[in-house]
């Protein structure tokens, strides 16, 4: 056996998972650890644990890639905790100085975050003019007069327009040197607030995106590896560390799609219902062509809205650490000493699944006094995921009849029953428990632009614009990753805009491919 081996890791709320995968996408080891509260000493375990489970000695030295989706950035977020100062300067004056920058934001995150703020007169509006020429002067005293960890830059409407934001990004290196910069247009799509939350998120993340990389390389360093490292991203996707160092906003969610990512891979199937069923919760989304379907609506994180791309996804309050009887609530990673069927004092839905006879996990067996309080937990469970479902699959056909398969991945997955009102059949693939680290370590790299072209006429200019976005996506596919020879175009939308002096529509490109092959 020979070729370049690879290790995809997803870090859970309850887990972490590792597996290793050879040149031909063949599953080799797998590995599962409960997660750390420090996240870092859990990561370490797992990869310890699955390159201890090859097949043959010395074989840890052929890996040569290792892809990471980690709940880092997310946790950084929710916790208000490791997060940089950001100074927010917004190219807006004097369109949009009624709503202020953060005005909308929790007061504690907004307390750990801003540095200052200023809206500073700039901006475009959706065709592309300006609203007023950038004020140079106002954007160097601000930032000469700011100190901070980070400058998010937000222009109106600057994915129509990106000089303005690029020019800033010139004048801010000119007059403080490398200070980290965000710019919006590389991050988020039209809607201003949204986007401007997105791209200061994305500035406070940056030293928590330096601490797990360096977390990450003493782990493989301390193992004597050399390998590539990449960071899983929210549509399925990978990038590499330098494009993750400067975008570490876009690891946020990567977690359910390396799930779905994993159970279309592991299934064979490429449009299915995913439910992924964990330590605390059960996701449930939906993959459309084999990767996930994207939610249309904005995305908020910690209390901020946001409107970057993320996976489409439920949640219900269902893991197999989930408490019988109780309010929501888990007992996580304690699990193995707290659940009935390990020996513990607490009813979980582990417990409830080994008593319907869906799984024979542990090492005691459910006490009698418990068993029909755990049935009425199964029954409930049951209609909750058939609700679910029903809910992703956005209701049934015009017949009656669902049209597609549900694929059950996670450690959990066991809870499911084999038959769910609202899917075709249940899917429960080899290998399901560790899909997350699956998709993680097959994933393509890709990049995306979405900017505003003319909806018809235009001749050359309409073209040249459309040429234009299809030629930036796929150059920041190349950025994250991806090998330039096989970069292909695989979504490319126009979205008609209403109200506006000339036709014109909100063009969306994604370009992916696989990673780059390894010199030598």
């Amino acid at each position: 056996m020979s070729g370049m081996l690879r290790v995809g890791i997803d870090v859970g709320g309850t887990n972490t998972d590792a597996v290793v995968l050879d040149d031909d996408d063949r599953v080799l080891a797998t590995a599962k650890r409960p997660t750390s509260p420090d996240v870092t000493g859990g990561l370490r375990a797992v990869l310890d644990a699955v390159l201890a489970e090859l097949p043959e000695p010395g074989m840890e030295k052929r890996v040569k890639r290792v892809m990471l989706g980690t709940t880092h950035a997310t946790n950084a977020i929710l916790e208000r905790r490791a997060l940089g100062r950001v100074a927010v300067l917004r190219l807006g004056a004097p369109a949009t100085t009624s709503v202020p920058p953060l005005s909308e934001w929790p007061d504690d995150l907004r307390d750990t975050v801003a540095a200052g703020t200023a809206i500073v007169r700039g901006g475009h509006f959706v065709d592309g003019r300006e609203i007023a020429p950038l004020d140079v002067d106002a954007v160097r005293k601000f930032v000469a007069t700011t100190p901070a960890d980070a400058i998010a830059v937000a222009g109106v409407f600057s994915p129509a327009g990106a000089d303005q934001e690029n020019r800033v990004a010139e004048i801010i290196r000119a007059e403080v040197g490398d200070v980290p910069v965000s710019l919006s247009h590389e991050i988020g799509s039209l809607g201003l607030l949204e986007r401007e939350n997105a791209t200061v998120l994305n500035a406070a993340l940056y030293g928590v995106a330096r601490d797990v990389t360096a977390a990450l390389r003493e782990a493989l360093t301390a193992r004597g590896l050399e390998v590539e490292t990449f960071f899983a991203q929210n549509d399925g996707t990978l990038m590499a560390v330098d494009y993750a160092a400067r975008y570490p906003v876009l690891t946020i969610g990567s977690g359910p799609a390396n799930s779905l990512r994993g159970a279309a891979y592991l299934s064979g199937v490429a449009d299915a219902i995913v439910a992924d069923v964990g330590g605390t919760s059960t996701d449930l989304g939906v993959l459309v062509g084999g990767f996930p379907r994207e939610s249309a609506a904005a995305v908020e994180i910690g209390g901020v809205t946001t409107n970057f791309r993320m996976p489409d996804i439920l949640s219900i309050a269902l893991g197999g650490g989930t408490i019988v009887g109780a309010e929501p609530r888990s007992v996580g990673y304690r699990i193995g000493t707290e659940a009935l069927v390990f020996g513990g004092s607490t009813p979980t839905m582990t417990d409830a699944a080994v008593a319907a006879g869906r799984g024979t996990v542990g090492t005691r067996p459910v006490p009698e006094e418990w068993r029909e309080r755990l049935a009425l937990a199964v029954r409930a469970a049951d209609e909750a995921v058939a609700d679910a479902v029903d809910r992703v699959a956005l209701g049934r056909s015009r017949s009656g009849r669902a049209e597609r398969p549900l694929v059950a991945v996670g450690g959990g997955a066991f809870l499911l029953a084999d038959e769910v009102p609202g899917a075709r059949e249940v899917i429960r693939p080899a290998h399901a428990e560790v899909a997350n680290a699956v998709g993680a370590a097959i994933a393509l790299a890709s990049g995306r632009i979405e900017t505003i072209v003319p909806a018809s006429g235009g001749g050359s200019s309409r073209a040249r614009l459309i040429d234009n976005a299809k030629e930036e996506a796929a150059a920041r596919a190349v950025a994250a990753g991806a090998d330039p020879a096989t970069v292909q175009i695989v979504e490319l939308s126009e979205i008609p805009l209403s109200y506006l002096p000339e036709p014109a529509v909100r063009l969306h490109v994604k370009a992916a491919g696989p990673l780059a092959r390894q010199a030598g």
